[in-house]
C-alpha cells in the first residue's frame, strides 16, 4: 500500500513491547507500581534487558494510539473493510523498526513511520503479575517524531483523505505542534478529532500541552485514575458523571460538534457524557480464571469504539464494540490479534 484511501488515521508513538510475567521482586527492583504507566528514567534502562535474557520475554507490536488503530482495522475487517487505517509515528533504522512495521502490514494498517538512524525504535516494558500490569516506556527514536514528516507527500495523503483521527496523550510528550497540525485540518474541514489523555503523569507533568489539545477534541476518552486525576487537577469535583459533563462542555473549537467524553472503569460501567446527558453502559464481566493480561484494554475499548464510529454506527454500538474488543483482549498476552474477529 503507497496509497491511503482509508477513513481513519492515527499518530503517535511506536513501541516494541516487550513483555513477561514478573513476581514482586521485579516491581520492587525497578519501583514500579501495577496499573501505572511511566516514561523509563536511568534506573530502568537496564529492565529490557533483564526480561530478555532471564523472563523469556515475548515481543508484541505496542505503543498506545498503534494499538488501537491495529484494534479498529481488525474489527473494521470483519465488516469487510480492509484498508481503512493509517498510522504515523517515529521509529528507528533496525531490526525492531522494521518487526513493527511487519506487524502493522499483518494487521491491514498502513504505517508511515519517520526513520531516525540515529536513535533505536522505541520499546515498552510489560510487566504482567496476577493478570495486572506495569508499563515503563523508552521512548527512543518514538521521541523524535518531527512535523516535517507531516509535509511529505504520503503524509498529506494520509491525513488530507482520513474523516477520523485518534491521538493517545502519550504523544503530547513528544510533538504538540504535529498534533495541533492535525487538529486543525480536521477543524477546518469538520471532521471528527479523538483524544485520550492516557495515564496520569500526563495531565499531572504535561498540563500545558493537555489545555493546548483538548479544544480540539471532539472525543475524550480516559480512565477512571485519569478522569479522577484530570478532576483534582482542575477542582472538579469526585463525583465522575459530573466530571464528564464538566469535560464536555469546557471549551471547544469546533462549535459545529459537541463534544462526548467517555470514562471507561475497568470491569465497572463505562460513562459517557454528551450534550448535557450521562449514560452508563454495563460491562459483561469476565471470571477471573480467563484474565491473562490487562495491558492493552484501554486501546482495544478504543480501537472497538472507532471501529464502529467510522461506519456511523450509533453510541451504543460503539461502546458495545469497545468493551467486546477491550474483553477479548485481556484474555490476550498483550495487543494480540491473531485470529479472526468475531465481532457481529
Amino acid at each position: 500500500m503507497s496509497e491511503f484511501n482509508g477513513i481513519l488515521m492515527g499518530m503517535g508513538n511506536p513501541l516494541l513491547d516487550i513483555s513477561a510475567e514478573v513476581g514482586q521482586d521485579m516491581l520492587d527492583k525497578y519501583d514500579v507500581k501495577l496499573d501505572s504507566a511511566i516514561l523509563a528514567e536511568g534506573k530502568h534502562i537496564p529492565i529490557y534487558k533483564e526480561l530478555i535474557e532471564k523472563y523469556n520475554a515475548g515481543f508484541i507490536a505496542g505503543g498506545a494510539t498503534q494499538n488501537s488503530i491495529r484494534i479498529a482495522q481488525w474489527m473494521l475487517l470483519a465488516s469487510g473493510k480492509a484498508n481503512q487505517t493509517a498510522f504515523m509515528g517515529c521509529v528507528g533504522d533496525d531490526e525492531y523498526g522494521q518487526t513493527l512495521a511487519k506487524c502493522a502490514l499483518a494487521d491491514g494498517v498502513l504505517t508511515h513511520y519517520m526513520k531516525d538512524v540515529t536513535t533505536d525504535t522505541g520499546t515498552c516494558a510489560v510487566l504482567v503479575k496476577d493478570g495486572e500490569r506495569s508499563l515503563i516506556a523508552n521512548l527512543a527514536a518514538a521521541n523524535n517524531f518531527k512535523i516535517s514528516h507531516l509535509e511529505t507527500d504520503l503524509a498529506q495523503n494520509i491525513y488530507k483523505t482520513a474523516q477520523y483521527y485518534y491521538i493517545a496523550g502519550f504523544f503530547l510528550t513528544v510533538s504538540v505542534e504535529s498534533l495541533v497540525k492535525v487538529a486543525e485540518h480536521a477543524l477546518a474541514e469538520n471532521k471528527t478529532f479523538c483524544l485520550n489523555l492516557s495515564a496520569p503523569f500526563i495531565i499531572d507533568f504535561f498540563g500545558d500541552q493537555v489545555a493546548t489539545a483538548l479544544p480540539y477534541a471532539d472525543i475524550l476518552f480516559c480512565n477512571e485514575s485519569e478522569a479522577e486525576t484530570y478532576a483534582k487537577k482542575h477542582d472538579l469535583g469526585e463525583d465522575l458523571k459530573d466530571v464528564a459533563l464538566k469535560v464536555a462542555a469546557s471549551p471547544k473549537k469546533n462549535t459545529k460538534r459537541s463534544r462526548m467524553v467517555i470514562f471507561t472503569q475497568g470491569s465497572k460501567s463505562t460513562i459517557v457524557a454528551y450534550e448535557g446527558k450521562v449514560t452508563e453502559y454495563n460491562v459483561e464481566p469476565l471470571a477471573s480464571e480467563l484474565l491473562v493480561d490487562t495491558n492493552g484494554a484501554g486501546d482495544a475499548f478504543v480501537g472497538g469504539f472507532l471501529s464502529q464510529l467510522v461506519q456511523g454506527k450509533d453510541t451504543s454500538e460503539c461502546v458495545k464494540a469497545g468493551h467486546w474488543a477491550a474483553k477479548y483482549i485481556i484474555q490476550q498476552p498483550g495487543t494480540t490479534i491473531d485470529k479472526p474477529c468475531t465481532f457481529a
